[in-house]
């Protein structure tokens, strides 16, 4: 393999369905989509059916909370081995040049690995590579559970880079037509086109020379106005940041047994321009199951004076009032809780982003039992959908600048969890590439 470790990347080996196999149904969305909606999961065995595929590779989190996880781990695993041991896989050794196109907006990534000694996921980290989230710790157990025993990894994992000038991917976009396909297909449940492309050699050594200009020290310094020996921030967590993480505590404990050149050490994962115009941040939203306790009234005690709520006649208003706006106060959408609509308003906030305001409130509402359960949910209506319902509420929120999001981490650290996604459930990463990790 091939390793940059000035940069924190290896060359990949991976292994993609050999000819014949049905990618339509081999490839599945991230297992930490629609964890609200099991009918849509019901819908993808429906439609898989006994066909290859990486369903059977995931554990899609819906099902964490019910019985038989063990079980379903071991068959993880087992299934690994069985595809292996079937050949059902042709390796692929190099970069893979990644488009994706959903409703006529296409996005453009590179399959590569990350080097996980250059990945830190605590508090204040100053890595290379950086989470944009803080990490839940108690999310990471069943992850390893799984990974422990697998064969293969399969990544849902997102980076992302700051690259203004388009001087790493771009180039790849506009050779394509002289690249060797590798994979191209539709996706199920509306997830839009997925190709691959083999990069050759040559190019690599552009993508690489191209990652180290980014990760300069004074190219970085001069791009955020900081001094030339804050440490460099080339790559920031996008989406999968409990797979990272996942990945790296098994490196960390595992590499005094396998030793420094073993394939765990690496995490493969796309990684895309947080400038490409196809790339959209989207917010995530919040919503409470079970209601034990009045949310207005929690609300009001919490932060006082400097709460003020205001019923509006629809969605469309909520939505409005709280994207447009404007001055130093924190607006946040209320979908049910015993109301329909309303925008709350929060003066003096604690924290910066009204997601982080948000998210103090409600983990301290649910260690006080104020509701069955918490969920974090991608899209307006499937939040007014849930949240309207008898017992639940929802929390509509804006969006952040993308452009924001490097400084942002490099000046103030990890952003609150779940701040923004890369687009909505349907436009996340479907699972094509595997690796072996053995």
């Amino acid at each position: 393999m091939k390793n940059f470790p000035d940069i924190g990347i290896q060359i990949p080996q991976v292994v993609l369905p050999k000819a014949g196999t049905d990618l339509h149904k081999w490839a599945v969305v991230a297992c930490d989509q629609y964890t609200s909606e099991p009918s849509y999961w019901a819908d993808v065995q429906q439609l898989v059916g006994g066909a290859p595929s990486t369903l059977n590779l995931i554990f899609p989190e819906v099902y964490l909370e019910q019985p038989g996880a063990p079980e379903r781990i071991a068959a993880i695993g087992s299934t690994m081995n069985t595809y292996l041991q079937a050949d059902l896989f042709e390796p692929h050794e190099g970069l893979v040049y990644v488009e994706r196109c959903v409703e006529g907006i296409t996005r453009h990534g590179i399959m590569l690995c990350l080097d996980l000694e250059c990945y830190d996921i605590r508090a204040g980290s100053s890595s290379l590579i950086r989470p944009t989230e803080g990490t839940i710790v108690d999310r990471l157990p069943p992850r390893i559970k799984i990974r422990e025993a697998a064969a293969l990894e399969l990544p849902h994992i997102l980076v992302l880079i700051d690259d203004p000038e388009h001087s790493v991917i771009a180039p790849l976009a506009r050779a394509k037509a002289a690249l060797d396909t590798l994979y191209d297909l539709e996706l199920m449940q509306g997830g839009g086109h997925l190709t691959g492309f083999a990069v050759p050699a040559a190019a690599e050594g552009q993508v690489v020379q191209a990652l180290r200009a980014l990760a300069q020290p004074d190219t970085f310094a001069a791009k955020y106005g900081v001094d030339q020996s804050q440490p460099v921030l080339l790559f920031a967590m996008g989406d999968g940041n409990h797979s990272l993480a996942t990945a790296k505590a098994i490196w960390d404990k595992n590499k005094p047994l396998v030793g420094m050149d073993h394939p765990s050490r690496y995490a493969l994962v796309e990684m895309e321009n947080v400038h490409d115009q196809g790339l959209a941040f989207e917010p995530i939203h919040r919503a409470l199951f079970g209601l034990k306790k009045n949310l207005l009234a929690e609300m009001q005690c919490a932060w006082g004076e400097r709460f003020t709520y205001t019923e509006v006649a629809s969605a469309a208003a909520m939505r409005q009032r709280v994207d447009g706006a404007q001055g130093t106060q924190q607006t946040i959408g209320l979908v049910g809780g015993g109301r329909q609509f309303g925008v709350i308003e929060i003066n003096q906030p604690l924290s910066n982003l009204a997601v982080g305001t948000l998210q103090t409130f409600l983990d301290q509402f649910m260690k006080d039992a104020g509701a069955d359960t918490i969920d974090y949910l991608h899209g307006a209506d499937v939040l007014e959908r849930l949240a309207l319902q008898p017992d639940n509420a929802g929390f509509y929120l804006a969006g952040m600048p993308k452009s924001d999001l490097f400084k942002t981490v490099i000046l103030e650290g990890a952003l609150p969890r779940k701040t923004f996604s890369l687009g909505q459930a349907h436009e996340k990463r479907f699972y094509m590439e595997a690796r072996k990790i053995v």
